[in-house]
């Protein structure tokens, strides 16, 4: 499977990026990490790039990392289409204390809008 894994330095998708890789270890899928600039965090990508490859070392993984520019949403589902990737993989956020997910903007947009199979890592 071609997995395409969003990445924006927040703390859900921090925990996505482990279990993302955690799993293609295992399965032996085909990865790509794509680094977005998320508004919501002040972490900036090369900080993200350098934890994203410690990650993948770690885990002996080998996967491409390219950053996109632009609005993170659109450009994630755009390169998901445009490269035929099986899967987007994202943080999926928060349960509020009433049990219901709460969704940043970037997830949110990529459901909404993505024609390519979307799973959140809670």
């Amino acid at each position: 499977m071609k997995l395409l894994l969003g990445i924006g330095g927040s703390d859900d998708s921090l925990r996505a990026l482990e279990r993302a890789v955690s799993r293609v270890a295992q399965t032996g899928d085909e990865l790509t990490v794509a680094v977005l600039r998320n508004p919501a965090t002040e972490t900036d990508p090369e900080t993200i790039e350098r934890r994203v490859r410690a990650v993948l070392d770690d885990a002996d993984v080998t996967a491409p990392v390219r950053h996109l520019d632009g609005d993170p949403g659109s450009r994630l589902v755009e390169l998901a289409e445009q490269e035929g990737f099986d899967r987007i993989v994202l943080g999926g956020g928060e349960t509020s204390p009433m049990g219901k997910i709460k969704l940043g903007g970037i997830a949110e947009f990529v459901l909404l809008n993505s024609h390519v199979s979307v799973t959140l890592i809670r």
